[in-house]
């Protein structure tokens, strides 16, 4: 590995070390059961999918499809405003903070405001993301050159020079980085199902839970299918009828009333002594929680995430040769698609189906992150692999891919993981909702006990510890002189 590569190393060893440190810590273990036999009817399931309410499944995945394009279309519209003022510090925290908390955990708070409506689903998706799209625009829109802008006239306007100079330029990375944001908004409107939302989530979980294997394989294909086609229907010049299309097709909803949201704000989101003007009886529930709830999440969160992230680097090195050309050459399609399934497969689904397999421990979780991530790191990573120029003589088989490609890619591997890391903690967070013993899991119990003071304080802790984990993986990243970010390799041009 070249000289510049061993801060890289360096701290992927001590992450390494961390992680196995962490694992006794973790509730890993298998517990009782018959998964053998469990898997095969699932097996079964999968190879032999069936429905039995096609107009029911047809809605379903129209109101999937609604959430995802009316949630993209307003976070897009906002995220980019919000670029335009990044570098004003206020914007970059408010930016930091929505997009901090998962679109589940705004899901369950909207929930108690707004009911099981659209208008929750929307927002559960387009808050988070408008925090998303700022920072990657912001990225975006500064990476661009200068010169256009000062071939301009001196009198043409702010406006306008942002437009045709720095927008215009910006326009293949963005609408690059759009599409792809879609299919996570495809994902998190399906998973918003596992709160009530009539999408494909909410019938996974219903026919999942009852044994229908079949029936809930059927889901899964369609969404599988949902996210291969985006390219063949997806297109520029088709997006507006869709989002304008989608507005009409969300599904009905009761009637909001706008005093519901005043008393959440003003009364149940805050502990009866605040309400009361008693300040050190408030102080001391807060160090209760503190002590008693928050600690203990917290630290469990951190590990499980240490460990997932660790766990994905390890499997994306070991999957991203199946979809490399110099790898694999022209078979390489087939490793692509087993990817896609991978990183397409939300992290809930998959941990929804190992949670019935081993038993209620952290060990789904963890696998469940692992094999999201990894999926998505192999795959960007294979891509990259075929941007490399090889030398003519260069090796092939296993000495190619341990002396020519991996050395070469690991750096952006690395860089990759850490800014996944983020994604993975709140993910890991919201997997408590599946009672792992995460902050997501006091979160739902908080809810359900409607304790809407001590839920906010977990969702604020939830937050807090993402924009730490962003900051620290940020120096780390700084440390290794790992300059690509996600976003980089994402909307890389192919032909570089």
């Amino acid at each position: 590995m070249p000289l510049s590569s061993r801060p890289a190393l360096q701290t992927s060893l001590l992450f390494l070390l961390a992680a196995l440190l962490c694992i006794p810590f973790a509730d890993l273990q298998i517990y009782p059961s018959e998964p053998l036999q469990e898997l095969a009817r699932i097996a079964k399931g999968v190879i032999t999918p069936q429905w039995y309410d096609w107009p029911g499944l047809a809605q379903a995945v129209v109101h999937t499809l609604a959430f995802a394009f009316v949630a993209t279309s307003i976070s897009v519209a906002l995220g980019l405003l919000l670029a335009t003022l990044f570098n004003y510090r206020v914007v970059r925290v408010f930016c930091a903070s929505i997009r901090a908390v998962h679109e589940l955990f705004w899901g369950l708070i909207f929930m108690q405001v707004f009911g099981l409506s659209a208008l929750t689903g929307v927002l559960a998706i387009a808050v988070p993301y408008t925090g998303i799209f700022a920072k990657i625009f912001a990225e975006i829109l500064e990476q661009q050159s200068l010169l256009p802008e000062k071939t301009l006239c001196r009198n043409t306007g702010h406006l306008s020079r942002w437009v045709y100079a720095r927008l215009a330029q910006s326009l293949p990375s963005l609408t690059t980085y759009i599409r792809y944001r879609f299919e996570c908004a495809l994902r998190s409107s399906t998973i918003l199902g596992f709160i009530g939302l009539p999408t494909l989530g909410f019938y996974f979980e219903t026919a999942f839970k009852q044994g229908q294997y079949s029936e809930a394989a059927c889901l899964l294909w369609v969404f599988y299918l949902l996210i291969a086609s985006l390219k063949f229907w997806l297109h520029w010049k088709s997006v507006l009828l869709f989002t304008f299309a989608s507005f009409f097709l969300l599904p009905e909803s009761a009637p909001v009333y706008a005093g519901y949201f005043w008393q959440f704000i003003s009364q149940d989101i805050w502990p009866q002594a605040i309400q009361e003007g008693a300040w050190l009886k408030a102080i001391a529930w807060y160090g209760n929680e503190l002590i008693h709830t928050l600690l203990p999440a917290i630290g469990y969160t951190v590990i499980l995430s240490l460990v997932a992230l660790v766990a994905s680097g390890i499997l994306a090195m070991l999957l991203y040769p199946l979809a490399s050309k110099p790898m694999v050459g022209s078979a390489s399609f087939v490793g692509h698609g087993f990817l896609l399934i991978l990183r397409s497969t939300p992290e809930m689904v998959i941990a929804f189906v190992l949670l019935l397999l081993f038993g209620p421990s952290a060990l789904p979780a963890v696998i469940a992150l692992a094999i999201h991530t990894s999926g998505l790191v192999a795959y960007l990573i294979a891509r990259e692999s075929e941007r490399l120029p090889l030398r003519i003589d260069a090796p092939s088989g296993i000495n190619l891919y341990s002396h020519e490609l991996t050395p070469r890619l690991f750096p952006r591997m690395l860089s990759l993981l850490l800014y996944r890391w983020e994604v993975i903690m709140r993910e890991t967070a919201i997997l408590g909702l599946l009672g792992v013993a995460t902050l997501g899991f006091y979160v739902d119990s908080a809810f359900e006990e409607i304790r809407y003071d001590k839920a906010l304080l977990v969702v604020v802790a939830a937050a807090t510890l993402n924009i730490g984990v962003d900051w620290f993986s940020r120096r780390i990243r700084l440390y290794c002189r790992l300059h690509d970010s996600f976003s980089n390799i994402l909307i890389r041009p192919k032909n570089l």
